[in-house]
C-alpha cells in the first residue's frame, strides 16, 4: 500500500520540523491543514541537508551531501524512496511543480559551506543567500499558490525578501556558533571579533527594508497560507527587535531567543490582527 507508506512519510517530516523548529511548527500549523504536509516536507528536506554541513563533524560531510542529492533524483525519477523524507518531498515537488532549478540553487549553497568560511563580496553573500534561504521560500510559494503561475510570479519578490529577511536574521542570531564553532562569516566586510554598533545597525536596517518588501507579499497571499506567514513574519520581527536591543559586543557571546511564552503572546496577537482583517 503505497499510499499508507506516503502518509507515513510526511508523518515523519512534520516530526523532523517538531524537533527541529518549535517556532516553524508553530507557524505551519497556522497554515490551511490542506497545505501542511507539503510544507513540513519542504522543512525537512531543507533541514537535513542543513544539518549534513553543519552538524555531522564525525562523518564525511561531502560524501553524505552528494548521496543525499543522489538519493533524491532516484526518488524523483523512481516515484519512491525509503528514505522517508526524500520520499515526501519529491511528492511535493510533482504535485506542487517545484522547478528543479530552486532545488539545484539550494543545494549549491549547503555545499558551499563544507568548503567556503568567508564572504568577501555582497554578490558572494546575496548569492549564498539565495540559495540557501530565497529559494526555500519559493518553494514555499509554488505550494501556497497551488499552480497559478501569475499570482507566484506577483509574489515572486516578496517570498525572496522574506527568505533574505529570515536568513540574515539568523546570521546574526547564530554569529557565536557560526564564527566559533563553524568558523564562517557571512557578512562581507564585517570584523565579527570587533563588531560595532554601527556594523549591526547597518545590517539590522538592511533586513528591516528585506521585510518591508516582504509584508507586501505577505498581504497577498491566499487565506490558506496567510495567517501562517504572517505568524512567521511577526515572530522573526520579534527577534531581529532583541537582537538591535542587544550590544553589539553581546551578540558574539550569546543567542538571542524568544521564549514560548512570548511565542504564544504573538500567535495571539497576530491571529486578532488576522481576524480583524488588519493585514
Amino acid at each position: 500500500m503505497k499510499q499508507l507508506f506516503d502518509d507515513t512519510s510526511f508523518k515523519c517530516s512534520k516530526i523532523v520540523t517538531k524537533k527541529y523548529s518549535t517556532s516553524f511548527s508553530l507557524a505551519v500549523k497556522m497554515l490551511s491543514p490542506k497545505i501542511r504536509e507539503a510544507i513540513f516536507s519542504i522543512y525537512a528536506f531543507v533541514r537535513f541537508a542543513d544539518e549534513i554541513v553543519d552538524s555531522f563533524h564525525d562523518f564525511d560531510k561531502n560524501e553524505l551531501i552528494n548521496e543525499f542529492e543522489a538519493d533524491y533524483y532516484k526518488s524523483y525519477n523512481n516515484g519512491i524512496s525509503l528514505n522517508p523524507i526524500l520520499n515526501s518531498f519529491q511528492l511535493t515537488v510533482k504535485k506542487y511543480q517545484i522547478t528543479d532549478d530552486l532545488i539545484q540553487a539550494f543545494l549549491k549553497s549547503m555545499k558551499a559551506d563544507l568548503n567556503k568560511e568567508t564572504y568577501n563580496t555582497i554578490e558572494e553573500y546575496n548569492e549564498y543567500i539565495y540559495g540557501s534561504a530565497d529559494v526555500v521560500g519559493l518553494m514555499c510559494l509554488k505550494v501556497f499558490v497551488n499552480g497559478d503561475e501569475d499570482k507566484f510570479n506577483d509574489l515572486k519578490y516578496s517570498a525572496m525578501k522574506l527568505g533574505s529577511a529570515f536568513q540574515k536574521v539568523n546570521f546574526l542570531r547564530d554569529l557565536k556558533d557560526d564564527y566559533e564553532l563553524l568558523n564562517r562569516s557571512y557578512f562581507p566586510g564585517v570584523n565579527l571579533k570587533e563588531l560595532n554598533s554601527e556594523e549591526k545597525c547597518e545590517i539590522i536596517a538592511d533586513i528591516e527594508a528585506d521585510f518591508n518588501e516582504a509584508l507586501v507579499g505577505i498581504k497577498k497571499l491566499p487565506l490558506e497560507a496567510k495567517f501562517g506567514v504572517y505568524t512567521a513574519y511577526v515572530y522573526y520581527k520579534r527577534l531581529l527587535n532583541k537582537l538591535n536591543n542587544t550590544p553589539s559586543t553581546e551578540i558574539l557571546n550569546t543567542r538571542i531567543r524568544v521564549s514560548n511564552p512570548l511565542k504564544l503572546s504573538l500567535l495571539a496577537k497576530s491571529f486578532v490582527v488576522y481576524k480583524l482583517n488588519l493585514l
